[in-house]
């Protein structure tokens, strides 16, 4: 899956990585900015995705889609799809961008609007990426992990980054007796849950 990632997916990784460096470094507002997770967690999170048992995969917080060419390389793998939420139109007008040129579309549907409103019929979900404003962490956490199968996956961005914002979150995952938490300290802090 990683040593054979398809040029039209490599070329729109590539491309997505030069604008965020250039977005961190002149200037760009950070609303604007693709905020994206770094390519070590990319790959992190496509081989927890490929392993998660049978069932839908989902992203929250889609940005350019840079996370989702990492997850739909699990989608490919799985014979799955990923089905991507972003809540900010500009933002969604890049992910279809992306998507249409790393020719993906077979396997992720991205959907316009807040997940924590459109998930509410999604049940038995086996993987989830969580990377959205941290203030909506709490209440995706309490929305996703009923929805998890046994074994099903939850990974949290940002949680060693942000971890006076998201504490909070990292020390319920660990006192909630449905899930198995860990804090892998690879880019900027990914909470890993598992569900019992």
């Amino acid at each position: 899956m990683l040593n054979e990632i398809p040029k039209s997916i490599l070329l729109q990784m590539r491309r997505l990585e030069e604008i965020d460096a250039r977005d961190r470094t002149d200037g760009t507002t950070r609303m604007a900015r693709l905020r994206q997770i770094p390519p070590d967690t990319g790959r992190f999170i496509a081989i927890l995705a490929a392993s998660a048992p049978p069932g839908p995969m989902i992203e929250i917080g889609t940005s350019a889609g840079y996370s989702a060419l990492w997850l739909a390389l699990a989608a490919r793998q799985r014979d799955g799809r990923l089905v991507t939420f972003e809540i900010l139109a500009d933002k969604v007008a890049l992910a279809r961008e992306t998507f249409e040129l790393a020719q993906v579309n077979d396997v992720v549907e991205l959907r316009h609007g807040d997940a924590r409103e459109l998930l509410t019929d999604e049940e038995s979900i086996a993987f989830c990426f969580l990377d959205a404003e941290k203030e909506q962490y709490a209440d995706c956490y309490d929305l996703i992990i009923p929805k998890l199968v046994p074994g099903g996956i939850l990974v949290a961005d940002n949680v060693i980054s942000h971890a006076d914002d998201l504490q909070p979150l990292v020390d319920n995952a660990a006192s909630d007796p449905r899930v198995d938490s860990v804090v892998v300290p690879i880019g900027k802090g990914e909470l890993l849950c598992r569900k019992l």
